[in-house]
């Protein structure tokens, strides 16, 4: 009942905000949901064997961490809701709301769905529910970016529907399409149906991951969309797009198809944080760096997914560390939008001094996800690149770690800029009110500290969905 409740509770909160006519009553309703969420949310972690619809929903400890990861952000995005909000006239406002609310629900379902199917739905509902908040501003370049965002993502999650097609083709017996079914039944899966199956759910869901080539939606929507939205996406959307492409690498695990991915997933993880590199030098938007660094971390989760062993505990491990950390940089970044109107660098110099919590998290925010101690990226990343040595993938680390050094110095110039750079002497100051900083203090706080201590049930939880993946952990 529970797993249910997660997913429709949302949903029904949201049909319920149409016909609240108080934005107050609205808002209250969004930050209430969200809070009842996370509560059910951190019940999962004591509970045991729950599954609902027989077996189509069930727990497991990857699901459960990309569950976590998205209450987590949505929380924290709901009450800076409040803040946003306020600040915003009043058209709007009760789509907004709607629409976040709806994807909470279809999120749910992604992380919950262990009938791929079911998984394959959520991640469509997730990208009609966020398609208008895209379109917030209601300009040509938010229109543009949206229809973007639509265009790319309809031939990602179709991609991923072939692939869910043929995957269910080289199903021999068991219940079709169910995830421990496929698992048990990995010997007598029919290899090239298999391999076709797997290539397609990797466009697919790349496709939303955002991983190179195909993530020219990203800098356009991250930049267009109202920065809690971009959290949002860059925290909860991407997460669950890799939950979708990692149940498929389970199944390939299962069936010692590893051979098979790896190539795959290490250039695709590789064009990745090439692109990404390339485009953070020089520059000139705060969203738009970020966006670039979203590419980038998706490609080391494919390339910690690619490389195997203890590199499957570093992508769970960096899964959850990223979607905390990338929604904590883009509330600041929100709050700078509010102080200058924009999210151009040369417009916001100064911060530390016009809006100092700002300032703080963004400058924190900086070694946190570029991997620097003592932050829990640099755990995960550290973790990533063991692994690799141990595989033998020498050249692959020394490639990542050079890239890794490019990307620092493409975000330090620019946010150290932003942060220490003078500001005209009557340049405003933001007030920065509850709203607009806990979610991101908190969540920042998380991340600080999974770099000094990982608390057991959660290294448990990560060792399982690493045996999952096909590894281990470290």
């Amino acid at each position: 009942m529970l797993l249910l409740g997660l997913i429709l509770l949302p949903a029904a909160a949201g049909l319920l905000a149409t016909f609240l006519r108080s934005v107050r009553s609205r808002v209250a309703v969004l930050v209430g949901v969200a809070s009842l969420h996370v509560v059910g949310t951190a019940w999962l972690w004591w509970a045991h064997d729950v599954s609902a619809l027989g077996g189509w929903l069930a727990v497991d400890a990857l699901g459960r961490i990309v569950l976590s990861v998205v209450s987590l952000v949505f929380l924290a995005v709901a009450v800076y809701a409040i803040g946003f909000l306020a600040a915003q006239q009043a058209k709007g406002r009760r789509l907004f709301i709607r629409c976040l609310l709806a994807f909470l629900s279809a999120a749910s379902l992604v992380s919950l769905a262990h009938h791929l199917a079911l998984v394959w739905i959520g991640m469509e509902a997730t990208t009609l529910a966020l398609a208008p908040l895209v379109f917030f501003k209601r300009d040509r370049r938010s229109l543009e970016a949206a229809w973007k965002y639509l265009v790319l993502s309809s031939v990602g999650i179709a991609l991923a529907l072939l692939g869910t097609f043929f995957l269910a083709a080289a199903q021999v017996d068991g219940r079709p399409l169910i995830l421990e079914d496929l698992i048990l039944g990995a010997a007598t899966l029919r290899p090239g149906l298999l391999h076709a199956a797997f290539v397609f759910l990797l466009v697919g869901y790349g496709t939303k991951m955002g991983l190179a080539p195909l993530h020219s939606w990203k800098p356009d929507t991250y930049g267009e969309a109202p920065s809690l939205v971009a959290g949002l996406m860059a925290g909860a959307l991407t997460s669950c797009a890799f939950l979708g492409l990692a149940r498929t690498t389970e199944v390939m695990a299962a069936a010692h198809q590893t051979a098979f991915i790896q190539p795959p997933l290490l250039a695709l993880g590789l064009a990745s944080l090439i692109i990404s590199a390339g485009f953070m030098i020089g520059q000139a938007d705060l969203k738009r760096l970020l966006a670039y660094s979203s590419v980038e971390h998706m490609g080391l989760l494919a390339i910690a997914l690619g490389i195997g062993g203890a590199g499957t505990y570093g992508a769970a491990l960096h899964l959850l560390n990223n979607g905390l950390i990338k929604t904590v940089m883009f509330l600041a970044v929100g709050n700078v939008v509010m102080l200058s109107g924009t999210s151009e660098a040369s417009a916001t110099r100064g911060l530390l001094r016009r809006a100092p919590i700002t300032g703080a998290l963004l400058v924190a925010g900086l070694f946190a996800v570029t991997g620097s101690p003592p932050f829990g990226l640099f755990v995960s990343e550290f973790t990533i690149l063991g692994a690799a040595f141990h595989e033998g993938l020498v050249w692959l680390a020394v490639v990542v770690l050079a890239l890794l050094a490019v990307i620092f110095v493409g975000m330090a110039r620019m946010i150290l800029g932003v942060a220490y750079g003078r500001a005209d002497a009557d340049a405003p100051r933001l007030v920065e009110t509850f709203p607009l900083v806990a979610g991101s203090v908190l969540l920042g706080g998380l991340v600080l500290m999974l770099g000094l201590y990982i608390p057991s049930p959660l290294h448990d939880s990560l060792a399982e969905a690493a045996r999952a993946l096909g590894g281990g952990a470290p």
